[in-house]
């Protein structure tokens, strides 16, 4: 067994951090559709066409692990019937391929780290943790369908974890970046009415608990990658304008949101009261758990 990770999806924004975080101690192989636009530091790039294992398959024979990053950015636009396809063929497509390449290799990988995130549960007001069922909306059927995509790994010996991620606060990532621009015009505040539950982590926390359950053995199931504690629209944006020194009055309705965004608009207004419980329960320490504190670190 050597020390390959290989990461689908590497040359996202996730990906390119977990590239940072491991290339010192692991081998680093980074799978995209692009490969001559995303040299990466560290990390040997690898082109494959994000549905079968062509081109790319054996090197998961041996491999210490898989982490399964790939599906196209499911905020990035609005959700037509055709955009709505793509978020979900780009999930099973990686799915099968990292499938494939499982069941070829004569020495399976030791484990595989299933992407997925926390809107798994839909709008959830009420507390949920690992346990809780799955929601109904689009975005919980597209976690469904992704997590479900690699399951049959476990029937060939792997050892499999889905990571149910928050929002990843980060100025350079697309959330906390479109967040910013209204405050910095000083007219940002809330979403809608603020009361949906805002699930956050800092990068930094997200990267160190994907590579805590990439090496711990004991650790297997979905686990939600969340800070712990409960922090809702209206707090996030008070502490987002008490760092940016902007005040944070100005509203944004939740009736123009809808009219503007379409069904996209559920990313925001609505939430998940979610818990890492398994988290918590497995020994890991996060360093960042105050939302104002989080944001400091990366904005100040």
């Amino acid at each position: 067994m050597n020390q390959r990770v290989i990461i689908t999806g590497g040359s996202g924004y996730i990906g390119r951090k977990l590239v940072s975080a491991l290339k010192d101690d692991y081998e680093i192989v980074v799978l995209t559709r692009t490969p001559p636009r995303h040299a990466t530091p560290g990390a040997q790039v690898v082109g494959w066409d994000g549905k079968t294992a062509q081109g790319w398959g054996s090197l998961a024979d041996g491999a210490l692990a898989i982490i399964n990053l790939a599906g196209e950015n499911i905020g990035a636009r609005l959700w037509t019937r055709s955009r709505k396809e793509a978020i979900l063929n780009s999930r099973l497509g990686a799915g099968r391929a990292v499938v494939e390449a499982v069941r070829a290799a004569a020495v399976k990988p030791r484990v595989l780290i299933q992407s997925s995130a926390i809107g798994y549960y839909g709008n959830a007001p009420q507390p949920v943790t690992e346990e809780s069922p799955a929601g109904h909306d689009f975005p919980a059927g597209v976690c469904g369908a992704w997590e479900a995509s690699t399951a049959e790994v476990e029937n060939l010996g792997v050892r499999r974890v889905v990571t149910r991620t928050a929002v990843l606060i980060d100025p350079d990532g697309d959330a906390l970046g479109r967040m910013l621009i209204p405050f910095k015009l000083f007219v940002g505040g809330p979403l809608g009415d603020g009361k949906q539950f805002f699930p956050w982590i800092h990068p930094a926390d997200a990267i160190a608990a994907v590579r805590f359950l990439m090496e711990n053995e004991n650790a297997l199931g979905a686990y939600n990658v969340i800070a712990p504690g409960s922090t809702t629209n209206a707090e996030f944006s008070r502490a987002l304008g008490r760092v940016l020194r902007r005040p944070s009055v100005m509203p944004a309705p939740a009736f123009a949101l809808r009219l503007v965004l379409g069904e996209l608009s559920a990313i925001v207004l609505e939430g998940q009261n979610a818990k890492p419980a398994k988290l918590l329960a497995s020994g890991f320490k996060f360093k960042l758990l105050d939302v104002e504190g989080a944001l400091r670190d990366l904005i100040e």
